[in-house]
């Protein structure tokens, strides 16, 4: 079949045309140069190793092309990848090349800031650390709380050796306590204050608050004070021979206490004749615990 080069003639000339047109375009656009601020990912990290701190989630790149194409570039056609496959434990530099770029097809990278990153990389811990609940507001006026505990007591934690080994607890949401009079339940979720540190595996506990009326205080006058331990043939005499005793527990019991049912003393034991400035001791008691004692110092005779 002879080959006619005017057939088609009309098809010929617009395909020219369009192909020229298409050159003038992409001829008549100038290449330029943009500075973007891209994400940085970390792949590759080996199994048992940790980046201590917080490694920068961004780096800065200067990329060419033309004015057209750079102007379409969209958040996410850009990113830097930062391969760890090679890490271990230590202060280590890792080169960042324009080839870990991604751009897309008629890009090129001109340069990367940082051109190198540097990371402290441990190996992996895991520690059991107590739960220790944090709490929220004050109970209500005349109340406090008298006991906080968590089930789970304890959780597992994984991080860096070294923030593992730092780690004293672990602690939860807030639970209010705010006005409360009774003991409050709450079941809340466990964290640790510390980034670089995480829970082995998510975990809530049940923690619960118990809140009793506030310990009162009363001044009890009269309290006689006695002496014990008296060497044998001796007398004693005590100045001012009464205190009074600030007791301290539950309003309900204080009200019953009498000066007879506080056990106050100075001790004698070893002393001789002669006069001394001695410390007013109190018996413990199941009832009622002490605040203060007035005057705390007696004078004692000893005959």
């Amino acid at each position: 079949m002879a080959y006619h080069p005017f057939r088609h003639l009309g098809l010929k000339v617009l395909a020219i045309a369009l192909a020229t047109l298409l050159w003038l375009t992409v001829a008549g656009e100038h290449v330029v140069e943009r500075a973007l601020r891209v994400p940085l990912e970390l792949r590759g990290k080996p199994e048992g190793l940790e980046i201590v701190g917080d490694p920068p989630g961004a780096v800065d790149v200067l990329v060419r092309g033309s004015s057209a194409q750079l102007s379409r570039l969209e958040v996410g056609e850009v990113f830097a990848v930062l391969d760890l496959a090679a890490a271990r434990p230590g202060s280590r530099l890792f080169p960042l090349r324009t080839d870990q770029v991604q751009v897309p097809y008629g890009v090129e990278v001109a340069q990367v800031v940082p051109s190198t990153l540097a990371l402290d990389i441990e190996k992996s811990s895991t520690r059991t650390v107590p739960i220790v609940p944090a709490l929220e507001g004050e109970p209500a006026p005349g109340f406090v709380v008298s006991r906080i505990t968590s089930e789970p007591s304890n959780v597992r934690v994984i991080g860096p050796e070294s923030r593992v080994r730092k780690l004293a607890e672990a602690t939860t949401e807030p639970v209010t306590v705010a006005g409360e009079r009774d003991r409050v339940r709450d079941v809340v979720t466990v964290g640790v204050a510390d980034a670089a540190v995480r829970l082995a595996e998510p975990q809530r506990a049940t923690v619960v608050v118990d809140i009793e009326p506030a310990p009162v205080e009363r001044a009890v006058a009269g309290v006689p004070v006695r002496w014990r331990n008296l060497g044998e043939g001796l007398r004693a005499k005590i100045a001012p021979a009464l205190a009074e005793v600030e007791v301290r527990g539950q309003q309900e019991r204080l009200a019953a206490v009498t000066p007879q049912d506080i056990q106050a003393f100075v001790d004698l034991a070893g002393l001789g004749q002669g006069r001394y400035n001695l410390r007013v001791q109190v018996e413990p008691s199941q009832e009622f615990g002490i605040a203060a004692v007035a005057p705390a110092v007696v004078e004692v005779t000893i005959r």
